[in-house]
């Protein structure tokens, strides 16, 4: 023990002066001292049997250096962080839903005999005795202190957790029975759910594998019980909860992709075309139509009432010309392609009942971009190219953009790049030329 009475770290073989046990009788052999990090005894001015608080030498190890992030720690946490931010918003809104179905369907069965708060601890029963005390405790301390701070939550049941509501709908899942089919899904769900929940309360790094098991699973629990909407073909994309948080921050953009390959991973065809109500699309030749989505589905789309208006370049025109020479093609080559998807589109047209719903034209300006801008009843999906000098369609990064329905939408879409685009279609399309 040194004489303010903490231990000091032994001293260290390598270092002149030898072990601890040299002769002298002090650590590194300094007579009647700690050496202060400087070989050869204590350093001028420091008195006997005091440690030095001279400043290590240059390039040692300073006091405190671990505290440190760099760029790798700060990435790591900012991944966590951005993980744990998703996880908790999907496992907010499961405990929220789960806590309005169980006070939906139990308070009617059990306040009018018990009233008040005391209904929840009726329903939890003595089996539930010991957590639903604990949650009355905890509310009454959150009283106490000011913690709650809408009256909306001061009850009972906004101070039980989630393994705790399901406990209530489990015990009493007769009274659930008319309103869900399956108890074993939900069970299964929230089973799934209960490792995130373990992780994010404890603030532990959470795997990406984890973190996406519980978004399908909170997605599916939302629409058992009620919170989810039901879409159609083309809205396959529903809007996250990280997304209604946030998604102003990057307009109406909900996933960016390299290359159209990465995009047909997420999105494959069926999902962007099938169900639509209204589907315009502008490009060169159309390939992720054409060539993705059959002659039969498009159709029996046209058939359920969608109307499709597509926009080719003019095969004959100067700019596929100047496209060919920039993608390196032999001359024809490019107007070959496009040619060959409009006669296969025509052929769709004059299989149809009412071709007057499925419109050909082309046009002859400069090709900027390509955007399919597929609507349905209650949202939109446009998925937007633009051309790049030297790359072809499908190696051209992908924007994917949320839009509003042919019903119009409630989310706000004044900054949003979906109707910028629809605009820019809308423009060319009335100075286009209809293909017979």
């Amino acid at each position: 023990m040194s004489s303010g009475g903490l231990e000091l770290p032994p001293g260290d073989s390598g270092h002149e002066g030898g072990p601890a046990d040299a002769p002298g009788g002090a650590p590194g052999g300094a007579p009647g001292g700690v050496s202060g990090g400087v070989s050869g005894g204590a350093p001028a001015g420091v008195p006997a049997g005091a440690v030095s608080l001279a400043p290590p030498p240059a390039g040692s190890v300073g006091a405190g250096a671990e505290l440190d992030w760099g760029a790798d720690a700060w990435s790591e946490v900012r991944t966590r962080a951005q993980r744990a931010g998703r996880a908790y918003i999907w496992l907010n809104l499961i405990e929220q839903r789960l806590r309005a179905v169980v006070g939906a369907v139990l308070r009617p069965i059990y306040e009018p005999v018990h009233g008040g708060d005391d209904w929840v601890v009726a329903a939890a029963g003595p089996a539930g005795q010991e957590w639903v005390q604990r949650a009355v405790a905890v509310r009454e301390v959150s009283r106490r202190k000011g913690y709650l701070l809408d009256p909306a939550d001061d009850n009972v049941l906004s101070f039980l957790t989630l393994p705790q509501l399901r406990e209530l709908m489990v015990q009493h899942w007769p009274c659930f029975e008319p309103y869900f089919d399956d108890r074993r899904e939900i069970e299964l769900a929230l089973d799934e759910l209960e490792v995130t929940r373990n992780v994010v309360s404890r603030n532990r790094a959470l795997s990406r594998a984890v973190l996406e098991q519980a978004e399908r699973a909170s997605a599916r629990l939302l629409e058992v019980l009620g919170g989810g909407a039901g879409s159609p073909a083309a809205d396959r994309l529903p809007i996250d909860a990280v997304e209604d948080l946030v998604g102003d921050r990057y307009a109406d953009v909900i996933s960016v992709h390299p290359d159209r390959v990465r995009l047909q991973r997420q999105l494959p065809a069926e999902d962007l075309f099938g169900g639509a109500r209204r589907l315009d699309a502008i490009g060169i030749g159309l390939n992720l139509l054409v060539q993705n989505f059959s002659g039969r589905r498009l159709v029996r789309l046209t058939e359920a009432g969608c109307r499709v208006r597509l926009l080719f370049l003019n095969p004959a025109s100067s700019a596929v010309k100047r496209r060919e020479r920039e993608l390196g093609l032999r001359k024809g080559e490019l107007s070959r392609s496009v040619e060959m998807n409009i006669l296969h589109v025509r052929r769709v047209r004059a299989g149809l009942r009412d071709p007057s719903r499925f419109e050909i034209h082309v046009f002859d300006e400069t090709p900027r971009f390509t955007a399919y801008l597929v609507e349905g009843e209650s949202s939109g999906i446009a998925v937007v190219q633009s051309y790049l000098r030297r790359a072809r369609g499908m190696e051209a990064p992908v924007l994917v953009l949320r839009g509003g329905g042919t019903r119009g939408s409630s989310r706000d879409t004044e900054h949003g790049l979906f109707p910028t685009y629809r605009e820019e279609f809308e423009s060319i399309w009335q100075d286009s030329r209809p293909v017979s």
